[in-house]
């Protein structure tokens, strides 16, 4: 029977449940025991595809299409596999796949309630991933905290599972926050003792507790929570900050997770080989040479709003033994501002993905920068439709060339909505979105960068390169290296006389992977670490008598 691990949260939000549950899954894979990761959202929105990213961060795309939480990034990267929307459960799906039971009368006439209705509902989402995974271990996180009014019917539904799968099936891990109080230098317990009460109140015992801190965890501190909370002394897990999140599955490790996640699951497992995972971790706390990024984004002051790209840069910059600085650059500073004094240092310009006028102007001066001054470019998404807006008017010399999403009268719309999505109203689930093919053009630099002309990669757009235009485009020196198999839609967009100067209209971020960059950033990163550019490169120690 699959067994199944509930990761709840306590204190604070944000304290780190996802790159746990992340990071069970790698203990667990390196024991030879197959997981399959779900992210459980409290919020009512059908999935956060409509959400504002200062308010949800990033939306991570799955290959089927699926619009969710960033959290599944960490899980793909962290477990190195791909995901599907089974993988991402709201309280916006749960209520409207109930109520569209009732309509349709499957009920037959019943009082429709939270419980068991609900947490049916919730519990069916469980089993349904248990059963077309066929994996040993679903490891299950719930959104918020415990307490949040929204998230109860969730806890109610994971606290039936004991009883349902089997006491022997399930296990409890709750992620807790102790807050260290400078002026008695002590970390206080009271927070996570008045959490864990809480999921004791609703029927929930906590088998482990992992307590993060920004200071190191004693000895009586674990023996307290372990006394006060009714949890084995090795039970509770210190989980202070550590350098790299690609650390915390060796730091949960060395404190004897693993060993007791399958102890007390009674898993056969193998003996864990983490082997490559210390030597990446090692590889990226070792200096290396910095390489200067600009990200132009126009949500820039919400750094997780871009977390795989900057995840894949790492990666990327890894892969070439180098550091990356991301100099983060909104690009609203920069329709107002000359880019060359936020600019000069960059030894690569990025512009990401994003929706709506404003900062616009700004991506596009940074496109402009990066083709004149022969800075590598890479454009993820939006990053391509402002380097085909910006080579449209600099250098075919079309006026007033836009996207028609930014300027519906624009008389030149070098990037304009498909036929078919000019009728749609709705915004939810309505892009073009998951995994297409891309023809990429033998002898392009995305070519070479693949090492192949057909690839599958991840979409989340609704406007296109407007085909109208790209004649006249390509006798201007722009190259359409990458198109749909029927060769109506432009995927990869080049220049010809530039270093690298490289956009797609899909996003490569996500299938990034620690120990495996994806081509693109690969690729990128090695042009921009040749760069040389004023401020880039870190001074030259003197030399003795100097």
């Amino acid at each position: 029977m699959t067994k199944y691990i509930f990761v709840t949260g306590g204190v604070v939000s944000s304290v780190g449940k996802g790159i746990t549950a992340a990071s069970i899954g790698t203990l667990l894979k390196s024991r030879n025991v197959s997981v399959a990761p779900q992210k459980l959202d409290p919020y009512l929105n059908v999935d956060p595809g409509t959400m504002s990213p200062y308010q949800h961060g990033e939306v991570f795309v799955t290959r089927d299409g699926a619009e969710t939480d960033l959290d599944l990034g960490n899980y793909e990267r962290f477990i190195d596999i791909n995901l599907t929307c089974e993988s991402n459960v709201t309280s916006g799906q749960i209520y409207s796949a109930v109520i569209s039971k009732e309509r349709r009368g499957d009920f037959l006439g019943g009082t429709i309630q939270v419980v068991p209705h609900v947490t049916t509902e919730i519990k069916e989402r469980f089993k349904k991933l248990a059963e077309k995974t066929k994996t040993d271990v679903i490891i299950i996180e719930v959104g918020g905290t415990v307490g949040d009014i929204e998230g109860q019917p969730f806890l109610e539904a994971i606290r039936q599972m004991r009883k349902d799968a089997g006491r022997e099936n399930v296990l409890y891990i709750h992620v807790t926050y102790l807050p260290y109080l400078s002026t008695s230098k002590e970390l206080k317990t009271k927070p996570t003792q008045h959490s864990v009460n809480e999921l004791r109140r609703i029927g929930i015992q906590p088998d482990i507790i992992i307590c993060r801190s920004e200071q190191p965890i004693a000895e009586g501190t674990r023996n307290k929570i372990s006394l006060f909370c009714d949890v084995e002394p090795q039970a509770v897990i210190p989980l202070p900050n550590v350098s790299t999140i690609y650390e915390v599955p060796l730091t949960l490790e060395e404190e004897g997770l693993g060993k007791l996640v399958v102890d007390k699951l009674n898993i056969q497992a193998a003996e864990p080989d983490l082997g490559q995972w210390r030597k990446l971790v090692a590889h990226l706390k070792t200096p290396r040479e910095k390489i200067n990024i600009a990200l132009v984004g126009k949500y820039v002051d919400l750094q997780d709003s871009y977390f795989s790209v900057r995840e894949a840069l790492h990666h990327a910059a890894l892969y070439h033994d180098r550091d990356i600085n991301i100099q983060w650059i909104s690009s609203e500073l920069l329709e107002k501002e000359d880019p060359e004094p936020h600019l000069r240092t960059a030894q690569g310009i990025i512009v990401p993905g994003g929706f709506g006028i404003r900062g616009i102007e700004g991506m596009i001066k940074a496109a402009r920068y990066a083709r004149e001054n022969n800075i590598p470019y890479l454009g993820l998404c939006l990053g391509m439709q402002v380097m085909v807006i910006e080579f449209a008017r600099h250098v075919l010399g079309t006026d007033g060339a836009n996207s028609t999403e930014f300027d519906a009268a624009t008389p030149n719309p070098v990037i304009d909505l498909l036929a078919k999505q000019k009728q749609i109203t709705a915004k939810g689930g309505t892009m073009r979105l998951g995994d297409y093919p891309c023809e990429l053009r033998a002898g392009c630099r995305a070519a070479e960068a693949y090492g192949q002309t057909l690839v599958q990669e991840r979409h989340r757009h609704r406007y296109e390169f407007n085909n109208e235009f790209r004649s006249q485009l390509e006798k201007a020196g722009l190259v359409c290296g990458g198109v749909s198999p029927d060769g109506s839609l432009v995927e990869v967009c080049e220049l010809k006389d530039h270093p690298w100067m490289v956009s797609c209209q899909f996003h490569p971020e996500f299938g990034s992977r620690p120990g495996r960059p994806h081509p693109l950033f690969r690729d990128y990163i090695g042009v921009a670490k040749t760069v040389l550019r004023e401020g880039a490169q870190p001074p030259l120690p003197l030399s003795n008598g100097s």
